[in-house]
């Protein structure tokens, strides 16, 4: 009898830096102890990817910080972390393959350590050199091995660069499918099924609730003048402390539920959301619940990143979709009067309320099918499987 070969134990360093990170490392940790056991991880994360067995060396919300002017305030912290994981990549437990999960600005540098000493660089979720800094796919190109690219167009960019990326679909699917929404929360929450619901996403990051909170706040006190039996969920997320919004909103006036169910069941609860933008646009986008987006960083951030930025639309919704399906609300414009306009909009007028509905099913057709976080755990044990 001939046994089967045993693969030899492989160390992983991942590290991601912001919640939406997080959430897809822990997909890929996940499928790789499925289909790929020999594959230990440890790294940078937050609740998700410890809870799916990744040994964190510190939370990603130390590093979690949005504008120029906020990591600055926070760079004393961030630079002593990156030397820690410098001295774990070079001296205490060199990891076999570096898998590197969106975060740039902090990942582009530590491939270029990992680079230097030997080590393999998987890059899940590429730098958004087509929003930004397209200069910088040269330096992807130079410091890491392979690409697990999440939008399909995103191929065109590298194919003359000499660096293998793939296009491996998009990792909220997988999410979707582990996480579909069961329509529960509003029974929970002793809500009717025929009460109006407006969510009001702050996102995941101190710094954007800094920016944003207030104008949400002040958004929904003016709906709710206008719909007065109207109620309010607000998620939070698990980069962020729950009594912050308890001490910001105890004197609103507002029927608000502070809830922390996943995403997708929010979401599902509700008939309208006003929400942040990035990864969550196109969560609630999965479930079809329409929607605004608000979009609001500190001044000067937002000046500086007004020359580099390249892109017509803040919301992943409607850079996917190639089109403004959902409005948004940038900096200045998002003022509480126009946003809690819209907001009506999307609770009064079917037509439109139909209309935004088909966009987002195209937007779900657009992304593709399921099996992201099987794809890029298969690249990663390939990797490691090549290392002698």
């Amino acid at each position: 009898m001939v046994q089967a070969k045993i693969k030899p134990s492989r160390r992983v360093m991942i590290v991601a830096g912001e919640a939406s990170g997080d959430l897809h490392g822990s997909n890929v940790i996940k499928a790789a102890a499925e289909h790929h056991p020999h594959l230990s991880f440890y790294g940078v994360g937050g609740d998700k990817m410890q809870a799916a067995g990744c040994r964190i060396l510190f939370p990603s919300d130390e590093l979690s910080v949005m504008g120029v002017v906020e990591v600055v305030r926070q760079l004393p912290k961030i630079l002593r972390r990156f030397k820690q994981l410098k001295r774990v990549i070079r001296q205490t437990e060199r990891p076999d393959l570096l898998v590197l999960i969106d975060f740039p600005d902090f990942n582009l540098r530590l491939a270029k350590v990992a680079k230097a000493a030997g080590i393999p660089v998987l890059y899940y979720i590429s730098p958004k050199v087509w929003a930004w800094r397209s200069g910088r796919a040269r330096v992807i190109a130079e410091r890491v091995d392979r690409l697990a690219l999440i939008f399909p167009f995103e191929t065109k960019i590298y194919q003359s660069l000499g660096v293998k990326a793939e296009y491996v679909g998009n990792p909220l699917l997988d999410e979707f499918v582990a996480n579909q929404p069961q329509g529960s929360l509003r029974n929970d929450l002793g809500i009717g099924v025929n009460e109006q619901i407006v969510g009001i996403f702050p996102g995941s990051r101190n710094s954007e609730i800094e920016h944003i909170l207030e104008s949400l706040i002040d958004t929904a006190q003016l709906v709710h003048q206008q719909k007065p039996d109207a109620k309010f969920l607000l998620p939070v997320a698990p980069s962020l402390a729950r009594d912050l919004f308890e001490q910001k909103l105890s004197a609103a006036g507002l029927p608000v539920f502070i809830v922390e169910e996943n995403i997708y069941e929010v979401a599902a609860a509700c008939n309208a959301v006003l929400t942040v933008s990035g990864t969550v646009t196109l969560q609630i986008a999965l479930v079809g619940t329409p929607m605004a987006i608000l979009y609001k960083v500190a001044p000067l951030s937002y000046a500086i990143g007004r020359r580099l930025i390249k892109i017509e639309y803040a919301g992943l919704t409607n850079i996917v979709a190639g089109r403004g399906v959902v409005r948004e609300f940038i900096q200045d414009a998002a003022e509480p009067a126009a946003m809690s306009r819209e907001v009506l909009r999307l609770l009064e007028d079917q037509d439109y309320i139909e209309t935004m509905g088909q966009d987002l099913e195209e937007v779900r057709r657009l992304l593709g099918e399921p099996g992201c976080s099987v794809r890029v755990a298969a690249i990663a044990a390939e990797m490691c499987a090549s290392i002698s």
